[in-house]
């Protein structure tokens, strides 16, 4: 069984920072990519960054240069450090693994396995 675990969202001013966090759960997988993802109601799901496993790591244009994604591999904890928030960076952002090899970049969704979501909320 495989549980995805986020925390850290919450409600920041424009301008503002906060630390996502999703912790990875198994006892018997590991994760070969892990990604964040986001949507607000109305608009398509869209990723915003990933991690391939003791690897490289990919942002979304929208988010580079604001956004750092990192990992704590012996926790198999992946955390988004969101700065500079902007109220367009509201919405409830999801995080994703996968076991198995894949294109790891916020343009592929193609994960096995999602978080239940963590809202984020930038006011201005």
């Amino acid at each position: 069984q495989v549980q995805l675990q986020e925390s850290g969202g919450g409600s920041v001013q424009a301008g503002g920072s906060l630390r996502l966090s999703c912790e990875f759960k198994s006892d018997t997988y590991s994760t070969a990519c892990m990604g964040w993802f986001r949507q607000v109601p109305g608009k398509e799901r869209e990723g915003v960054a990933t991690r391939v496993r003791d690897g490289s790591t990919s942002v979304a244009n929208s988010v580079k240069g604001r956004f750092t994604v990192s990992e704590h591999s012996a926790q198999d904890t992946l955390y988004l450090q969101m700065n500079s928030l902007k109220p367009e960076d509201s919405g409830m952002y999801y995080c994703a693994a996968a076991l198995s090899t894949m294109k790891c970049i916020p343009e592929n969704d193609a994960f096995e396995h999602w978080g239940r979501g963590i809202l984020v909320n930038v006011s201005s």
